[in-house]
């Protein structure tokens, strides 16, 4: 059974994860409306991802008997005006999902709850590419995106960015 602060914390961060696909949303439209359909697409696998890890998530709560609970998904309230606006926000917040599951994983070694650590480890490593993946878009576009076949030219790239479902076993 799982400790009650770790099952907790995990119910806490599937409402996080959801809200991130939904703030991923809120970027792949910022971008269809601004003609950039390739950022677009980035962010609508950026979504899918997040939706899977929500859910991977509720499957590791359910496998372990501890009850989930869904709250509501805040609207997200990134402001958008400029191209560079979801890059920035989104690489914020990775880094803020980062801290959150260090602080899951902090509760999962002071309960000395070893599956969870194990489970969480594939998140934590999945985190980092988050973050890498933010920051390398962010210096892409201060390279290329200030002129306009520079600009075309990462959005087709981004375009052909693929969902791949996570690969991690319960």
């Amino acid at each position: 059974m799982l400790n009650e602060k770790v099952a907790a914390l995990l119910n806490t961060q599937v409402n996080k994860e959801f809200y991130s696909a939904y703030l991923y949303l809120h970027f792949a439209n910022f971008y269809t409306e601004q003609g950039l359909s390739g950022f677009a697409n980035w962010y609508q696998v950026q979504a899918q991802e997040e939706r899977d890890h929500a859910m991977l998530m509720v499957q590791y709560l359910q496998n372990n008997d501890a009850k989930v609970t869904f709250e509501a998904i805040a609207k997200p309230d990134a402001a958008l005006s400029e191209n560079m606006d979801p890059l920035k926000a989104g690489l914020a917040h990775e880094q803020y999902v980062t801290s959150l599951i260090h602080t899951i994983y902090e509760a999962a070694y002071e309960a000395k709850d070893f599956r969870t650590m194990q489970f969480l480890d594939w998140f934590v490593k999945e985190q980092g590419e988050e973050e890498t993946n933010a920051a390398d878009l962010i210096k892409k576009m201060e390279l290329f995106g200030t002129d306009a076949k520079g600009l075309y030219m990462l959005d087709q790239e981004l375009a052909g960015r693929v969902y791949a479902a996570p690969s991690l076993t319960l």
